[in-house]
């Protein structure tokens, strides 16, 4: 096999910041695929830490793609971060304990919006936040210090807060054959051969690998 390690936790030793995150997950309603790291001068091996108001009984999960590149400062909100909205107020008092557990709502009179899914190839700048049960598409950018608040269509770019659309990457038809072919799921073997391609800026090329 041509490549790093997909089994390692630093694929580059001498780089110790960056992480294929995988490697380091322990929670179960956290699955991640091969190559996707996270890039942390302090605390790359933590990727968990990034991922708040994850709680069993709720059951939703984060998924996140193959090879994406996720900067520091992420934030993945998920629905435990939800307050029940019908009732007079909003504060969580069975939380608090002393009884006031009583008036735990039940799930269903909560906000919940389902799994939060991140396709292949997507590029998180720094500082950005995910609300919950978001998807976002293969090989999105999202901009540094952005609040992902709906869904982001395949190959976008996305900034701001709220997150909005900014331009395409490339025109539908390159769009649609990067989704059929979904490079991020060749062989390590083939990506090594194809790597010229898929790193270079002549974006008929990997039209023509693709149409052999």
């Amino acid at each position: 096999m041509r490549g790093p390690d997909p089994d390692a936790i630093h694929p580059n030793e001498n780089i110790k910041r960056i992480c294929f995150i995988k490697n380091t997950i322990t929670r179960p309603n956290i699955i991640v695929g091969g190559y996707t790291y996270y890039d942390d001068p302090v605390d790359s091996e933590h990727f968990e830490n990034n991922v708040t108001h994850h709680y069993d009984f709720i059951g939703d999960k984060l998924i996140i793609g193959k090879f994406c590149a996720i900067a520091k400062g992420i934030e993945f909100i998920m629905n435990g971060a939800n307050h029940r909205m019908g009732s007079v107020t909003t504060y969580p008092f069975n939380i608090m304990g002393g009884g006031w557990e009583k008036c735990a709502p039940p799930l269903c009179d909560l906000p919940l919006k389902g799994d939060t899914v991140v396709g292949s190839d997507v590029w998180f700048g720094q500082n950005v936040t995910v609300l919950p049960g978001v998807h976002i598409g293969d090989g999105s950018i999202i901009a540094a210090n952005s609040v992902v608040a709906s869904d982001v269509p395949p190959y976008h770019i996305y900034g701001g807060n709220p997150c909005r659309m900014i331009r395409k990457r490339f025109n539908d038809e390159l769009i649609d054959c990067l989704l059929e072919i979904k490079w991020w799921d060749w062989s390590p073997d083939l990506i090594f051969e194809n790597l010229e391609a898929l790193c270079g800026g002549d974006l008929t090329t990997i039209m023509k690998i693709t149409r052999r």
